[in-house]
C-alpha cells in the first residue's frame, strides 16, 4: 500500500501531522476518522522521500550509538584544556566549543560537542546539556561543570578537569605498561610454539618413524598433538574462540564480575597495586569535587559510580549513609582496612581536624599515585625471571623429548 504524508485535525481542533499506509485518500480518511481525527491534507508519499526517510533513520541509529561510545581520555583532557584556555581569553562558549568541534578529529566527539553547542544556543546550561551525553561525560565532569556554574569559575574547574584527567590517564598507560611486556612475551612463545607444532615435529616424527625406534611417552604426546593440530587445525581454532567469547560472557555476569574483583583483590603483587590504584583514584577525585564545590555526599555518590570493583562501590555505599547520619568520613572508613589502607583513613581524619580534606586528599593521591608507579616498575623485574624460568622448561621439556629418541638406539 502507498505510504501517505497527511495534516489533520482532532475534535478537539488540536493539529497533527505524520505518515500512513493506506489503499487511497479516502481510505487514509476513514482510518484517520475511526481515532476521531479529521484530515486536512495529504500527498503521496515518494521512492525519493523514502529513501530519504531511510537515510534520515540510519543517521539517528547511527548518531546514538556515537553517543553511546565514550570519549577517550586523552581527548576529554586536550578538550577541558582548550575550552579553559578559551574561556579565559573572553570567548563566548558557544563560540568556543564550535572552534573545538571543528578542530578535533576525533568523530565522537565531534558529533558531540556540536550537539551540546545546539543545547546551549537554545538557552540550555553547559551540565545540562553535558547530562544528555553520559556515555561521553562522566558524573564526574558534569557535576563540577554544574558547581562551576553556580560559582562562576567555569575556567578554574575546567583547568581542573583537564589536571584530573590527566592524572588518570597517566596512571592507566603506567599500569598497562607494566602488563604489556610478560603479554608480548608471552604471545610470541605462543606463536613459535605453534610453528613449531606446524613445521618441525613432523619432520622429526618422520624420521623417528624411518629409525623405527620407541618414543618416550612425552614425545608421542607432543606428536599426537602436532597431528591432531594439523590434520583438525578448525577444532584448534574453534576451541580458542569458544573459550575466548565464553570468557567474556562470563566476565560480564554477576558472578564473574565478582570473581574477577576479588581475584585483583587477592592474588599476589596485583593486590597490592588495585588497592594502591583505587586509593589514588578516591582520593585524587574526591580532592577535585570538593575543592570544585561539590558537597560530600554528592561527591562519594559520584566516586562509587566511577570504581569498577564493587567491594569499593558496595563500601562507599555504606560510607554514604553513615556520614549522613553523622559519622566522619574516616571513622567509616576504617570499618573496610582490607580496602582503605591505615595510612588513607589517618591522613583523612587528619585533614577533617586541621579543615584541610581536600588538600590532604591530593596529597594522598600523588603519594599512592607514586606507589603504583614504583610498584609497576618493580612487577616488570619480578615477572621477568618467572617468564624466563617457565620459557625455559617449556623449552627444556620439548628439546628432552625431541632429542631423546635419536640417543635411545
Amino acid at each position: 500500500m502507498p505510504l501517505y504524508n497527511y495534516n489533520a485535525r482532532t475534535s478537539t481542533g488540536e493539529e497533527k501531522k505524520g505518515q500512513m499506509e493506506a489503499r487511497d485518500e479516502f481510505d487514509l480518511a476513514n482510518i484517520l476518522r475511526k481515532e476521531n481525527i479529521f484530515l486536512i491534507y495529504s500527498k503521496p508519499v515518494t521512492s525519493t522521500q523514502k529513501a530519504q526517510n531511510l537515510k534520515n533513520y540510519i543517521s539517528k541509529i547511527r548518531g546514538s550509538l556515537k553517543f553511546s561510545r565514550s570519549i577517550p581520555v586523552s581527548e576529554l583532557m586536550v578538550f577541558s584544556k582548550n575550552l579553559s584556555v578559551m574561556i579565559g581569553a573572553g570567548l563566548a562558549l558557544t563560540r568556543a566549543l564550535e572552534v573545538l568541534s571543528k578542530q578535533t578529529t576525533n568523530e565522537i566527539l565531534k558529533t558531540t560537542l556540536a550537539d551540546v553547542t545546539a543545547e546551549v544556543q537554545k538557552g540550555k546550561t553547559f551540565s545540562d546539556s553535558l547530562a544528555m551525553h553520559q556515555g561521553a561525560f562522566s558524573d564526574l565532569y558534569i557535576n563540577m561543570v554544574r558547581s562551576a556554574e553556580a560559582a562562576g569559575n567555569l575556567e578554574d574547574i575546567l583547568k581542573l578537569l583537564a589536571k584530573q584527567l590527566k592524572k588518570e590517564y597517566d596512571l592507566k598507560r603506567r599500569v598497562k605498561g607494566a602488563f604489556m611486556y610478560p603479554l608480548v612475551i608471552l604471545v610470541a612463545m605462543t606463536g613459535i610454539g605453534v610453528l613449531m607444532m606446524l613445521f618441525v615435529v613432523p619432520s622429526l616424527a618422520k624420521t623417528f618413524k624411518d629409525l623405527g625406534v620407541p618414543l618416550p611417552l612425552s614425545t608421542r604426546v607432543i606428536i599426537a598433538i602436532a597431528e591432531f593440530g594439523i590434520n583438525y587445525w578448525y577444532f584448534f581454532i574453534a576451541i580458542i574462540s569458544g573459550s575466548i567469547y565464553s570468557s567474556v560472557l562470563f566476565s560480564r555476569t554477576a558472578i564473574g564480575k565478582n570473581l574477577i574483583d576479588i581475584l585483583f583483590l587477592k592474588l599476589p603483587l596485583i593486590g597490592s597495586l588495585t588497592k594502591k590504584i583505587n586509593s589514588a583514584r578516591f582520593a585524587r577525585t574526591l580532592s577535585s569535587l570538593l575543592e570544585g564545590g561539590v558537597p560530600i555526599l554528592k561527591s562519594l555518590e559520584i566516586i562509587s559510580k566511577t570504581i569498577p570493583n564493587h567491594y569499593y562501590r558496595d563500601s562507599l555505599k555504606t560510607v554514604i549513609d553513615e556520614v549522613r547520619k553523622g559519622k566522619t568520613l574516616s571513622e567509616s572508613l576504617e570499618k573496610y582496612p582490607e580496602l582503605y589502607p591505615p595510612l588513607v583513613t589517618q591522613m583523612i581524619a587528619v585533614g577533617e581536624e586541621t579543615g584541610a580534606v581536600s588538600d590532604i586528599l591530593k596529597r594522598l593521591a600523588v603519594f599512592f599515585e607514586t606507589e603504583t608507579t614504583q610498584t609497576t616498575k618493580n612487577m616488570a623485574t619480578i615477572i621477568e625471571p618467572f617468564l624466563m624460568i617457565i620459557i625455559g622448561v617449556i623449552v627444556g621439556l620439548f628439546a628432552i623429548s625431541m632429542m631423546q629418541p635419536m640417543y635411545s638406539k
